[in-house]
Parts: C-alpha cells; sequence; structure tokens
C-alpha cells in the first residue's frame, strides 16, 4: 500500500481576531491540528511499510494493523473537523442567506430554532457537532460526535463543524461552553459555509 501525505491547510487570518476567541486559544489549537496532520502522515508510513507476516497477523482483538486502520480514523477525523472548523471561522456571524437560509427555516422552522438546536447539541456532545446535509433525506439535521472518529453519519456531509472539546474553550471560558457557543455564532463565516451547502452532493 501506498502511504499518502497530506499538508496543512492555511485558514483565515480573521480567526486571530475574533471576539470573545483568544489568539492564544486559537494558537494552541492549530497546534492540536498540526498533530493530528503528522499523526495521519506517521500512521500511514507505517501502513505502507506493514509486512506479509503484520498482515497475517490481523486480529480484530488486538493486532498492530487494527491498531493502526483504528487510529488512522482518529487522525484523519481531527484533520477533517478542524478543517471545517477553522475553516469558517473569522467571520462576522449574523445569519444566513439564500437558499442555506431556506434549507434552515423548512428543516428548523427558522434560524433561531436551528441556533437554539445547534446550542443544545453542543451542550450535549461530547466533542463535536455538524449541521450536516443529508442526501438521503434531503434535509440538514445537527449531528452529535463523541469522537474524532464518531463520524461519517451515513449519507451525510458536514457543512458546518463546532468543536465541542475542552480545548477549544477553556482558556477563554472556563467551563462555561454555552458562553463559547454563542461566542462561536458571532464569529462565522455564513458565505463559506453557504458554499459548502451548495457543493453538498
Amino acid at each position: 500500500m501506498k502511504a499518502m501525505k497530506i499538508e496543512v491547510k492555511k485558514f483565515s487570518d480573521g480567526i486571530y481576531a475574533m471576539k470573545g476567541i483568544s489568539k492564544k486559544t486559537v494558537d494552541e489549537h492549530l497546534k492540536l491540528y498540526q498533530g493530528y496532520v503528522n499523526k495521519y502522515n506517521e500512521i500511514q508510513e507505517k501502513l505502507a511499510a506493514l509486512t506479509q507476516d503484520d498482515l497475517s497477523k490481523a486480529n480484530q482483538t488486538y493486532s498492530y494493523v487494527r491498531e493502526l486502520k483504528v487510529e488512522l480514523t482518529f487522525a484523519w477525523g481531527g484533520v477533517v473537523n478542524h478543517e471545517i472548523y477553522f475553516g469558517h471561522l473569522g467571520g462576522k456571524g449574523g445569519s444566513p442567506n439564500g437558499d442555506l437560509l431556506k434549507q434552515i427555516e423548512k428543516d428548523f422552522g427558522s434560524f433561531e430554532a436551528y441556533k437554539a438546536d445547534m446550542k443544545a447539541s453542543g451542550l450535549a456532545a461530547r466533542g463535536w457537532v455538524w449541521t450536516a446535509w443529508n442526501y438521503r433525506e434531503n434535509r440538514l439535521f445537527n449531528y452529535v460526535g463523541d469522537a474524532q472518529n464518531s463520524y461519517p453519519v451515513w449519507y451525510a456531509k458536514p457543512i458546518l463543524a463546532l468543536d465541542t472539546y475542552e480545548h477549544a474553550y477553556f482558556i477563554d471560558f472556563g467551563a462555561a461552553r454555552g458562553g463559547y457557543i454563542d461566542v462561536f455564532f458571532e464569529n462565522l463565516d455564513w458565505a463559506k459555509i453557504e458554499e459548502n451547502f451548495s457543493s453538498k452532493k
């Protein structure tokens, strides 16, 4: 198997001037993202180096193959989740427009109802919340994930990601996760989320 290597993405400079989310939080958070990229590349190299002997010892209880395959999903989840998250931060908040707003109003009743559902989901989640387009049901839904690799939800593409791990907010908000979620909305770039929605299929 050939190893695939990925590079760290560059995000908008706006993430360093957000309301309520400090530069220190962003800097520390980006170090974690860099770590996921590094580990993904490292695991890819180890998978490429597997021998026939390693493959023959694969086992569902414990084996080197299982360990690498499972941890690759965790590292990959950490990469993708953070790229969605930082990709739509650094904006001016407000609300979406056009087709996305119409879809939110159709699926949630109103934008305010959507935000309330998203905040409740964020308070209930152990790791992540995604607003995703379920292309089997043809609707938006807020999904909860308790770990980097508890996604995907089948037939669903995330268009917005909310990190609810403590590292995303503890420096600025302590245990007050609800305050962080409120500020998260104030820093969204809805134009980027609308792009994610328009390319949902």
